[in-house]
């Protein structure tokens, strides 16, 4: 079998940033797979499940209510690794297209406070494995350190 696009990627020389991943065509419309890597692979502890499952949370919600992206809001979700989310929009975009639209989203993140959307036993399957402080410190940390002075490098994939 052939190794999937994701898995070419070099995760030795990747930084946190904001990627395009892929672009697909479904219908006559490009889908665009964003890479919001968070922490840098193999370098930094990974996230735990707890914090994840709260970004997920969160930002899925957010990112539906948006009033100029809740149309075009496709998927958001965590990788598998832990190192980061997957955002799939309906559009063809490049990474720097949509900083404004991962600043507001991490703010509103880690800025949060009240119940967190979907976490309980009716709505969600582990509604219990939620972590609002650290997710809050998290998406804090991304907004600081990667998004409000984001850098080419942190933009498109190491050569």
């Amino acid at each position: 079998m052939e190794k999937i696009t994701s898995f070419t990627i070099d995760h030795i020389r990747l930084v946190p940033g904001v990627y395009v991943s892929r672009k697909d065509q479904f219908n006559g419309t490009t889908i665009t797979t964003f890479d919001l890597r968070m922490t840098s692979p193999n370098d930094e502890p990974v996230m735990n499940t707890a914090e994840v499952h709260t970004i997920e949370h969160l930002g899925a919600t957010f990112l539906r209510n948006h009033a100029e992206y809740k149309d075009r809001m496709i998927y958001f979700g965590p990788m598998g690794c832990r190192t980061g989310f997957y955002l799939l929009l309906a559009g063809d975009y490049q990474s720097s297209d949509i900083l404004p639209l991962m600043q507001e989203m991490f703010s509103f993140i880690a800025s949060y406070e009240g119940e967190i959307p979907g976490a309980s036993a009716r709505d969600c399957g582990n509604w219990l494995d939620m972590n609002l402080p650290m997710a809050k410190y998290l998406a804090a940390k991304y907004l600081t350190e990667v998004l409000t002075d984001i850098q080419d490098d942190q933009l498109n994939y190491p050569a």
